[in-house]
């Protein structure tokens, strides 16, 4: 599950927001977004101005332990840096952790982040910094499809629920990665006649840089190549002319709308009014209704009353609304306007695989 989270984005410069020395008596609070390929930490005040930020490598510790201590150190060190800030200095800290899934994980987690040195921590999965960031309200459901799948959701009495991002055999279907094989596969059943013409032949020789796809079979194989990531974009692009791609689109959606609906009656939430948060960028990049569609139709085939939204802000303000929110701060409409100047995702800028 993630992406990721996933989680590509644009950060612009904390100095656009808080000036250089200057400070808040507000107090301080750390959120931190630690995904498979970058780390990111945000420092900002109880009004929701950034004072600094950091962004390194790998964060989950699913992949390297080692690693991910060090990226999210180094992260961090970057952000209180740039804020002219300590450790001490931070009210509470909330950790959003790729991988953090299970006791396993947390097992290694607690210790980990408890030798960072801050007074007050929490460690939640990544998918929870998502939905908290894609809704105002306590309750809701996050959708996250990067290069791989996941579903988490809250009810209104706070019992929580994570669906899916274990891959294929434990099944979830798609996100980035095995969208990619599916297109890769579609052009291999194309070129033997067990799958319709498609226009993702063309389009992936093209991407792969093979002049046929005999040549491509044959290299892929004797190279043991697997598909790139980026072949998922082409589903897009070809998806206005090619059934093919829009059958594989649409099965994404269709899946991605069954683990929200599996969360939806397991929590009871079949009458409440709720926000379906959607992100990674197959969600958020993909051009066309080509997947929406069908996730929302099967959301508001057990819950009518919900409503599905994009997520329009980096997961890491979700990372520092939960943190403000679990030091007993009441989150003002003000901190939402400041994290929707300077963490807001631009999808131009958005990597196509989010953690």
């Amino acid at each position: 599950m993630p992406d990721p989270y996933a989680h590509g984005g644009c950060l612009g410069p904390a100095s656009s927001v808080m000036g250089q020395g200057e400070r808040s008596n507000l107090g301080y609070y750390l959120g931190v977004d630690g995904g498979g390929s970058k780390t990111i930490a945000v420092v900002a005040d109880g009004k929701g101005r950034i004072l600094g930020r950091g962004i390194s490598g790998c964060g989950n510790h699913q992949v390297d332990v080692p690693l991910a201590d060090r990226s999210i150190r180094e992260a961090i060190g970057d952000a209180l840096a740039e804020a002219g800030l300590s450790k001490e200095d931070i009210e509470f800290a909330l950790f959003g952790l790729a991988g953090a899934d299970r006791e396993a994980d947390f097992r290694i987690l607690r210790p980990m982040i408890a030798a960072m040195g801050f007074a007050k921590t929490d460690i939640v999965c990544d998918t929870v910094i998502g939905m908290r960031a894609g809704t105002k309200q306590s309750d809701g459901i996050v959708l996250i499809c990067g290069s791989g799948t996941n579903c988490f959701g809250i009810n209104a009495a706070g019992d929580e629920l994570q669906v899916g991002g274990f891959g294929y055999a434990y099944g979830d279907f798609g996100g980035g990665s095995e969208l990619a094989v599916e297109v890769f596969r579609s052009v291999i059943r194309s070129w033997e006649g067990r799958e319709a013409d498609t226009a993702l032949t063309q389009m992936t020789l093209e991407a792969l840089g093979y002049p046929d796809v005999e040549r491509m079979f044959h290299g892929t194989l004797d190279e043991g190549v697997r598909p790139p990531h980026t072949l998922a974009k082409l589903l897009f692009k070809a998806s206005p002319t090619d059934s093919v791609a829009r059958d594989i689109l649409r099965r994404q959606g269709t899946e991605l709308g069954k683990a929200a609906s599996a969360v939806i009656k397991k929590l009871r939430m079949e009458s409440d009014a709720f926000d379906v948060v959607l992100a990674g960028s197959v969600l958020s990049r993909g051009e066309g209704d080509y997947v929406l569609q069908y996730v929302e139709r099967e959301v508001k085939m057990v819950a009518p009353l919900a409503r599905l939204r994009v997520l329009t802000l980096e997961p890491v303000a979700g990372a520092l609304l939960l943190a403000m929110e679990r030091d007993g701060l009441s989150v003002e409409e003000e901190v939402y306007g400041q994290f929707e100047q300077s963490l807001s995702v631009k999808a131009r800028d958005i990597e196509w695989a989010m953690d």
